[in-house]
């Protein structure tokens, strides 16, 4: 140890240079020399901790506010902009009024949605890739490839197709002939000739080929179960194996279009005997696995961005609005379509015209399509 100003009465410090009696003082205690040569304890200020405090309080409310911006951004400012998005999508979709054709509540529980698919070639080059599939068998204007009931009521559903070849009256000439012949005169002609049938129609969905592909490609396309290897070299559809496959656009559109449909077996390949009635059994088929495609969407991004992907070749009935679309998706969600067929039996007129006609269990049918 060493004075300083011994006798000045000035306190001395102690240092540690060895061992001391200072060694053994308490941690946390400094030791203080005094101006008689003796020592003294004195305790060590604790550091303010409040300051370091205030500033960890501060860090964490900031780090809950940015949390809490973020979820409201995720909860609400998104989806409102994914909506706006897809609502301004949907309103730039044609629309078609056929109101006074639709029919009438009258205490019906369940909604019927005509969907029906065109073959019109509108907007399809000639240089397109794919225009072999799109413009085979090429006609002017556009007639209906396609008929589907979607009876939708709770929480089940139905599909059932509308054999294009049906020999019903035509509500505008009065005359018989082909049910897709009456879209000549219109969307509205065609809702009166379904509705004559029994089966009410309260909202009407019209979609033509390109549409159509878009749409099985936006979803990624189409996952169906062949029994055996297929082709129908007319609408050029083809795979070469049996179990499922994933059909793209193009492909599923050779599918649901296909009228020579033929199948290979045992090495042979030999035609659908069933002819028109097979295509509609198949279009059902088609129509539920893209129904269950499409309601199972759970990306917002692309359900929200479905109408800008199918494009102008879907129609819809102008009392059909966004929020009802918004409205039948997630009604449908969790719901597995079931494939109901309308029996018909073939005929041939007096004319030679090879036709059918409503079968025995039709009225069944009809009946359940009107509850």
């Amino acid at each position: 140890m060493s004075d300083v100003g011994a006798g000045s009465g000035r306190r001395v410090i102690g240092r540690s240079d060895g061992p001391s009696p200072s060694a053994s003082a308490p941690t946390g205690r400094k030791v203080l020399g005094r101006s008689d040569g003796g020592q003294v304890d004195e305790p060590i200020a604790a550091p303010d901790r409040s300051a370091s405090d205030r500033r960890s309080r501060r860090r964490r409310v900031r780090r809950l506010w940015v949390v809490a911006i973020v979820a409201i951004a995720l909860l609400v400012v998104v989806p409102t902009a994914l909506f706006a998005v897809g609502w301004w999508r949907w309103s730039a979709l044609p629309t078609v009024d056929v109101a006074s054709a639709l029919s009438p509540r009258n205490g019906r529980v369940g909604t019927n949605y005509l969907v029906v698919g065109t073959d019109s070639r509108e907007g399809i080059a000639a240089s397109d890739p794919n225009a072999a599939a799109f413009l085979a068998g090429e006609v002017a204007g556009a007639r209906t490839d396609t008929i589907l009931v979607l009876h939708v009521e709770g929480s089940g559903a139905t599909i059932t197709s509308i054999p294009r070849d049906l020999w019903v009256t035509d509500p505008a000439t009065g005359q018989k002939g082909r049910i897709n012949a009456t879209f000549a005169k219109g969307p509205g002609n065609l809702i009166r000739a379904v509705t004559a049938l029994g089966i009410p129609v309260d909202h009407y969905f019209q979609i033509d080929f390109v549409s159509f592909g878009h749409l099985v490609d936006s979803l990624g396309g189409i996952t169906i179960d062949f029994a055996h290897p297929a082709r129908d070299v007319h609408s050029g559809f083809g795979v070469d194996v049996a179990g499922p496959v994933r059909l793209d656009g193009v492909q599923a559109l050779a599918y649901v279009r296909s009228r020579y449909y033929e199948e290979g077996i045992d090495g042979k390949w030999r035609m659908d005997p069933t002819a028109d009635l097979g295509r509609t059994i198949r279009q059902r088929a088609f129509a539920d696995a893209l129904l269950r495609k499409a309601t199972s969407v759970r990306n917002p991004f692309v359900l929200f961005g479905l109408p800008g992907a199918i494009g102008a070749g879907f129609v819809h009935d102008s009392t059909f609005g966004y929020p009802d679309a918004v409205g039948f998706a997630w009604s449908m969600r969790d719901t597995d379509p079931e494939p109901v067929a309308l029996p018909s039996v073939p005929r041939r007129t007096s004319g030679g015209a090879d036709v059918l006609e409503l079968g025995p269990g039709s009225d069944a049918v009809i009946a359940s399509l009107a509850t």
